[in-house]
């Protein structure tokens, strides 16, 4: 685990300046609210407010993400006004949560942006009860999210826009389909009941910590899309949960709260959070722990106890996502990671022709949005298959199998990026071999995708020219591809989950 965090790929820096980024405007957020005489509530809550901001805004362009962050406040403040004004009546509270988090859930229907308001509104009612808000408390904690959105906006759009510079990365959708044969339709019914069970076990646990299982059922349910993702991520969940609260007893305790070693550690944690996001949700776990133990250090209130109780209810929250994803109109991993599978395919074929374009001469050809959205589908792969090849399975064989298609996948993803490069190059040039090679990858994406039976040929030896010789390495992925995802389809699916 260690290994895979600190020696991922990160190309152009993009995780460090993410999270440098990200500490840079959840400290100006703080810093202006502390400016305008908020209380330290008040101050606690527009970092929290900042850090949402800039965590789950992902928008392909820098346009939608400033549209995005400009909606968050109308997503977030009447949450928040709701949550305060129920705070005194429990059994409306407990069911307008549920109401936001079906809601939330539901929204990924309609892409990031959706993803986004959903995350925010949910995570606005899990900050009132975090911080008890009241009535009397709403207009200064409005007043931080507003100051807060703002100060993050303007680190994000003004101070250090870098995607600018970049191209705009397609995010892709999730699977598509009508009333419960949505993937979001069902997830919002399973986070729900999830939650529901999280919610009542949490309060016997603890009447006045029971958030905290409802907010590791909702995070459980972020970002999947099956019921093996879901038990991935819980366990995961867990297991950053307790290695950071082990490194909290070590170092959140001692320091007691005190203002300056408490805002380093905070600086730190909220950097580890957003550099560790991409590559290890444990290690992000491991840090939100960090940050919620520091927080609770300023106000006063952190001990061991409360760190086992931490403990209890975020295991409580996990076992809630698990019940509802294996009981509650449970989406299966193999039907959802053969549909990414496939989606990346048609991206590989995508990539390839707009290159083959660009190296016939159209000007309008642009291959690299297809690479950008090509990684995301092959990371949406990844998520996918983590049931398989997590060490807790069981099924050797199909680990192997999942193993080897990734292994290909990524071989296809190198040699498209390798072709791209050739493409950029203006001295590079087009003859029929190119042409000819660009139709057997598109005869091979066929053959592994629904309705293709040809069998897939390996290529021959391959040439010396570079564009053709990225276009073999692609040939022979894709050949080598068809073992092992016909072997799955022939006896047992990839992922039996």
């Amino acid at each position: 685990m260690l290994k895979r965090v600190f020696v991922a790929p990160d190309p152009g820096r993009a995780r460090s300046r993410f999270a440098a980024r990200a500490v840079l405007g959840i400290g100006l957020a703080v810093v202006v609210c502390g400016l305008t005489g908020q209380s330290l509530v008040g101050a606690v809550t527009g970092g929290l407010a900042a850090l949402l901001a800039l965590f789950t805004v992902t928008d392909a362009t820098v346009r939608g993400q400033a549209v995005t962050t400009a909606l968050l406040p109308a997503a977030g403040l009447p949450v928040l006004a709701a949550a305060a004004e129920l705070h005194a009546h429990p059994v409306a509270r407990d069911l307008a949560l549920l109401a936001v988090i079906g809601a939330g859930v539901y929204a990924r229907r309609w892409g990031p942006r959706g993803h986004s308001l959903g995350v925010f509104a949910f995570m606005t009612f899990y900050v009132a009860e975090f911080l008890h808000a009241t009535p009397g408390q709403l207009p200064g904690l409005c007043a931080a999210v507003l100051l807060s959105v703002l100060s993050a906006a303007a680190v994000r759009f003004g101070v250090w826009c870098y995607e600018r510079r970049l191209p705009p990365a397609a995010v892709p959708a999730p699977p598509a389909g009508r009333g419960l044969a949505r993937v979001t339709t069902r997830q919002a019914v399973q986070a729900t009941a999830g939650a529901g069970f999280a919610l009542l076990v949490g309060q016997l646990v603890s009447g006045q910590r029971w958030y905290w299982a409802v907010g590791a059922t909702w995070w459980v349910f972020v970002n999947t899309a099956s019921r093996g993702e879901t038990l991935v991520r819980g366990f995961r969940r867990v297991m950053g949960t307790v290695i950071g609260i082990v490194l909290g007893v070590a170092v959140a305790v001692p320091v007691h709260g005190a203002p300056l070693p408490t805002v380093v550690l905070v600086a730190v944690a909220v950097f580890g959070i957003f550099y560790t996001a991409a590559v290890s949700y444990t290690w992000m776990m491991l840090w939100v722990t960090v940050l919620a133990e520091s927080l609770y250090g300023l106000l006063g209130v952190l001990s061991p106890g409360l760190l086992a109780l931490r403990l209890t209810e975020t295991g409580v929250g996990a076992l809630g996502a698990v019940l509802a994803v294996l009981f509650v109109l449970p989406v299966t991993t193999h039907v959802t990671t053969d549909a990414w599978i496939q989606r990346a395919l048609r991206c590989v074929h995508a990539c390839t022709a707009e290159a083959a374009a660009r190296l016939a001469g159209d000007p309008d050809a642009d291959p690299a949005p297809r690479v950008a959205e090509l990684e995301q589908l092959l990371g949406r792969v990844r998520l996918s298959v983590a049931p398989l090849v997590h060490p807790l399975n069981l099924a050797p064989a199909r680990k192997r199998r999942a193993r080897r298609v990734l292994a290909l996948l990524d071989d296809c993803a190198r040699e498209v990026r390798g072709l791209v490069a050739v493409a950029a190059d203006p001295e590079a040039s087009h003859d029929a071999r190119l042409a000819a090679a660009c139709w057997r990858v598109e005869a091979a994406v066929e053959s592994l995708t629904p309705g293709g039976a040809e069998h897939v040929h390996s290529p021959a030896e391959p040439p010396v020219e570079p564009a053709l010789a990225h276009l073999h390495g692609l040939e022979r992925a894709l050949s080598d591809l068809a073992e092992p995802l016909r072997a799955r389809s022939a006896s047992s699916p990839l992922i039996g989950a």
